[in-house]
Formats: structure tokens, C-alpha cells, sequence
């Protein structure tokens, strides 16, 4: 289907984007609308790559219309989206398009309107009211935020011009900030980046299904056909552990006070059962390297078991929800183990046939982010080096680990433990790199945001009171300080990892890549 002879954009002009399923596209400008029926999913990818060539900025409200695209085959390298640069801007994860625009528009975020809600002096809702996007007075109509939008190409027509109005604002507003330019990167960054999410959460993880079967059997036992056969593995994964007691008794290893009181009979006193504290024990015991083992294997065995395998895994790959942004340092996540898959398990992610993976190694990413951002010249000179740990060592005289707590501690705020003596050296090293963290850290305490390099606003001022309790305070106020003092520097480092990612992602187009 051609393109509207009347479409006429030059290269990145905003573009209000719509899909309807099954209906067709809606496209938008300022000024102009169109509506583009398309009766098939090949109809619909040939009309927006026949728009994409006028290379325009695709501009939408969330992350509906990733999903919509994505669903049918369409991918593009340019767009704008508005909650997501809303959550640039204004710091934070939860929110809507109906607080969006209140925002935007001066508006009560108090009084937006609820679903079906009606106020006393309100009279009788009529049908026709609901072809008006915007109520009398100012705030969007709760139906269409809820997806009336998409009952007509017309009214997504309208929906998409409305996202160009917010996007137009959004930009206003960044373009007149001190940091506006790389802002402005940013936000075009951050919202490529949540489409790049909705391709990830569709696509998937590829997985070779025998071996991740083989694992979990492995740990967890055969697959149970009954509710009784999985007690009895479990009481089995239990018994080999409890065979090393000294005197048979009953134990819930499930309960860390139980597995301390067990322990504590062995003649093993120890302040909890953290894994790490328990390795310190390994060799001294046989039931603690049985307890470890254990812990390992009920761990796959509850959380990435067979369930696990049935609800995520499907045509061999491995899909989880993901999102550009945590919501505190912006961080991207995902859902179902695609961020936190035991070791053990990670043979069974496997390159699908025809590909292979490529590996980059982040190593030391951080404290380097903090030479960035932070323009300290002496710090600069020493991410230089494979290995900036050393150099920091030798310019410091200590050992190299001890270095490495001393630059990991700074970001993190620690300041105890054998690394707490270097602090001094390292301020005065690297003071420009160390004041800035400093800053962030006071700004925290203070409870006042703090801005990333690439312009996210990132709030510090959560908590409740604590009623006159100054030691409680103190505490509060020393937590809130590491926050923002780490948050500065993970922040700029997951902003420079999206934008390498969309290149990696853009670039490997042309060679059959995919980011998975």
C-alpha cells in the first residue's frame, strides 16, 4: 500500500506513531494526521519500512507500541518514548501516561480521573464525549489511557499527534537545561533502549533444552508426576545432608535459625548461614560441604527447576520481561533469571545454530565510568592500563586487592574494613574523581537528587521519619549518601552500556545479528 502522497518529513522530524492490530497504522505530525489501513502483518511491515526511508524519529507514549512492532517483524533506529524520557527527566519508575501529561500540562496529578469514576456534579457520561481524548478540564480521558485509543485508526491518529504535542514538550524542556545536548542523547538513547527491550523479552535467550533438563534433573531428581513423588525428592535431597549429624534428629535446612541450632550441636558456632561464612568452614565438617551442595541444588531445584523450565522456556529460548530502566540508576533488568541464572545452569544457554556468541568482557567498568565522568586527568592515565587496580596500587604503595576495596569502597561508600586506611591516599590521588562522589554522597544525605552525566534524574529523598530517633536518623542519612554516591557512577555506566548496545545492535544488522 503506498505511503499519503501529502507525508512529507525530513530526516529525524518526530513522527507520532500507532498500531492498531488488525486495523492498520496511524501516523502524525504537528499539524498533519493519517490513517494507513493494512489488512496483513506484511502489509503493515511494508508501509513502515516505506516511511522509515524518510529516516523521521518515531515518536509514541510506551512501550505498547515496541511491543506492537516488534510483534510483527518491524525494527527501526530512531525513536522517542514519552514515558521513558519521562522517567529520564523526572527520576523513579511508576507512572502513566495520564501522569505524563498531567505533568507536562500543569495539571493536579491529584485530580486525574479514574476508570468509570464520576464526580457528584457530574451528569450522565455521553457515548459521544469518548471521541474527545481530553476532557474539559485539561486531563486525558481515563478510557482512552485505558486503550479506547485503539478502537478506530481515527482515534490513534489522534492519540499519536497528542504524543508528538508531549514529546515536543519534553524536549522544550530539555533543550533549555545546562546539560540539554547530551540529555537530549540520552533521552534518544534510553527510549531506543526500551525498544531494544521489547525485542529481548520477544525474542529470547537461546537454550539448549536437553542440557538445561539434564542440569535441573541433576540437582533436583527426575521430573515428579505427583505432588507425593516431589516430597519424597525433596525429603531425599534432605536426608544427605542430615546423614552427617552426630545424633539423627529433625531439621528444617530451609530455616536459617534451625540449620544455626544444627550447627551449633556439630560443634560449629557460627554468626549466620550466609554461603560465604560457611565456605570459611568447608573441610572442617562433612555436613558443611553437604549443606553447601545442598543449597546449590535446592536453589534449581525451586527456582529454576522443572516449573521454571515449563514457564519460560519455550521453542528453546528463554524469555523474561524486560525494562530499560530499574527505576533508580537506570539500570536494564529482566525477569525470569535472565539476570541472575546460577552458574551451574549457564551450559544450557547455547548459541543457536548458525550463530555463535560474542562475548565482551565489562571488567572494571566502573571505577573507568568514574574516570569519565568525573574528567579526573590522574585517574584517566591509570584506566589506561589492562589492569587500573594495579596502577592504583602502585601509586597508593599497597597491594593491589587492598587497592581494589580501597576505589570500590569510595563508590560504595564503605568505610571500614582493611581498605578504610587508604581512603586518605586515594582523596588525595584522585581528588577530582573522589570530590565528586563526595558531593553526590552530601547531596544524598540531604535528601536532594543527584544527576547523572547523561542527564537522569535520580531521587534520594524515600523514607519515612524517624520519630525523633537520631541515631535512626543518622543511619537513614548515611544510607541515602552510599545510594547516591553509587547511583551517580552505576547510572552512568548502564547509560554508556544502552548506547552500546543499539550501535552493537544496529551495526550487526547487516550480518544477521541479534541481540539476545
Amino acid at each position: 500500500m503506498p505511503i499519503p502522497d501529502d507525508f512529507q518529513v525530513a530526516k529525524g522530524d518526530s513522527v507520532g506513531l500507532c498500531v492498531v492490530p488488525d486495523l492498520g497504522i496511524s501516523i502524525a505530525t504537528v499539524s498533519d494526521r493519517w490513517t494507513i489501513p493494512c489488512a496483513s502483518q506484511d502489509e503493515m511491515r511494508s508501509v513502515v519500512a516505506l516511511l522509515d526511508e524518510h529516516a523521521p524519529r518515531w515518536t509514541w507514549w510506551d512501550r505498547t507500541t515496541s511491543d506492537s512492532l516488534v510483534r510483527v517483524g518491524i525494527a527501526v533506529d530512531r525513536c522517542w518514548d514519552v514515558l521513558t524520557v519521562h522517567r529520564l527527566l523526572m527520576g523513579g519508575w511508576r507512572t502513566s501516561i495520564a501522569e505524563v501529561w498531567a505533568a507536562l500540562n500543569g495539571l493536579d496529578p491529584e485530580q486525574i480521573p479514574s476508570l468509570g469514576q464520576l464526580g457528584l456534579l457530574d451528569g450522565p457520561v455521553d457515548a459521544g464525549d469518548l471521541d474527545v481524548a481530553v476532557r474539559g478540564d485539561g486531563h486525558l480521558q481515563p478510557e482512552w489511557v485505558a486503550g479506547a485509543w485503539a478502537s478506530s485508526l481515527e482515534r490513534a491518529s489522534v492519540w499519536a499527534q497528542l504524543a508528538i504535542h508531549s514529546a515536543a514538550q519534553q524536549h522544550d524542556t530539555i533543550t533549555q537545561r545546562p546539560d540539554g545536548q547530551r540529555c537530549l542523547s540520552t533521552a534518544r538513547s534510553e527510549s531506543l533502549a526500551e525498544f531494544m527491550c521489547a525485542e529481548l523479552a520477544y525474542g529470547g535467550l537461546p537454550v539448549d533444552v536437553p542440557e538445561a533438563e539434564r542440569i535441573v534433573s541433576d540437582a533436583a531428581g527426575p521430573r515428579p508426576r505427583t505432588y507425593a513423588e516431589e516430597d519424597e525428592i525433596r525429603a531425599v535431597r534432605d536426608r544427605d545432608v542430615l546423614q552427617h549429624l552426630s545424633a539423627p534428629q529433625p531439621v528444617n535446612l530451609r530455616n536459617p535459625n534451625d540449620v544455626k541450632s544444627m550447627l551449633r550441636r556439630e560443634g560449629l558456632d557460627v554468626e549466620n548461614t550466609r554461603a560465604w561464612r560457611l565456605e570459611e568452614l568447608r573441610g572442617s565438617h562433612p555436613i558443611i560441604d553437604a549443606l553447601l551442595r545442598w543449597r546449590k541444588d535446592e536453589r534449581i531445584a525451586t527456582t529454576y527447576g522443572y516449573r521454571w523450565l515449563d514457564d519460560h522456556v519455550q521453542d528453546g529460548r528463554l524469555r523474561g520481561e524486560w525494562s530499560s530502566s530499574d527505576g533508580a540508576a537506570g539500570r536494564m533488568t529482566a525477569s525470569a533469571g535472565l539476570h541472575n541464572l546460577p552458574t551451574e545452569m549457564r551450559t544450557a544457554v547455547a548459541a543457536a545454530p548458525g550463530y555463535r556468541f560474542v562475548r565482551a568482557d565489562l571488567g572494571q567498568v566502573e571505577p573507568r565510568v568514574l574516570a569519565a565522568v568525573s574528567k579526573d586527568e590522574t585517574f584517566i592515565t591509570a584506566t589506561q592500563a589492562d589492569d587500573l587496580y594495579q596502577v592504583v596500587a602502585d601509586q597508593l604503595r599497597v597491594d593491589r586487592q587492598v587497592a581494589k576495596l580501597a576505589v570500590l569502597g569510595a563508590m560504595y561508600g564503605a568505610t571500614t574494613g582493611e581498605s578504610a586506611h587508604v581512603l586518605p591516599k586515594l582523596h588525595k590521588s584522585y581528588p577530582v574523581a573522589m570530590g565528586m562522589l563526595d558531593t553526590a554522597a552530601e547531596a544524598g544525605r540531604n535528601r536532594q537528587t543527584v544527576t547523572t552525566s547523561g542527564g537522569r534524574t535520580i531521587r534520594t529523598g524515600y523514607g519515612t521519619g524517624t520519630d525523633g530517633d537520631l541515631d535512626g536518623a543518622r543511619s537513614a542519612a548515611e544510607s541515602r549518601g552510599r545510594f547516591a554516591r553509587n547511583a551517580l557512577i552505576q547510572g552512568a555506566a548502564a547509560e554508556f552500556f544502552k548506547v552500546w548496545a543499539i550501535i552493537v545492535r544496529r551495526r550487526g544488522r547487516p550480518l544477521g545479528a541479534e541481540v539476545v
